[in-house]
């Protein structure tokens, strides 16, 4: 199942983050992204700085319909995003939905 189509789920306490092996193989789907340091992340370039801002809106939007929340810098004509799930300590298969998602408001 395409991940854009998946919804993020709470994780139990005590779930553990993917191995290295499982989010690269999730990474696949998303060629734009790079993994770094338990996180993965993504710059995004827009013709405006209000472009930039729609896209955080609509970003910020799926977020808090998913429950998953990245960081984002908006720069002048750049958004940054990063996902990564605090409660374990690294990437979860959430981080990948919601990447997904990111992606495809740019489709």
């Amino acid at each position: 199942m395409k991940l854009t189509a998946q919804r993020c789920k709470p994780l139990p306490k005590g779930t553990p983050a993917l191995t290295d092996k499982a989010a690269r193989a999730l990474l696949n789907a998303l060629p734009e992204w790079k993994m770094k340091a338990k996180k993965i992340s993504r710059s995004f370039h827009f013709e405006s700085y209000w472009a930039g801002w729609a896209f955080v809106n609509a970003l910020a939007w799926i977020a808090q319909a998913e429950d998953h929340h990245p960081e984002i810098v908006l720069g002048h004509k750049v958004v940054t995003v990063t996902f990564s799930t605090h409660s374990v300590k690294g990437l979860s298969h959430n981080d990948f939905i919601c990447a997904a998602k990111a992606d495809a408001l740019l489709d």
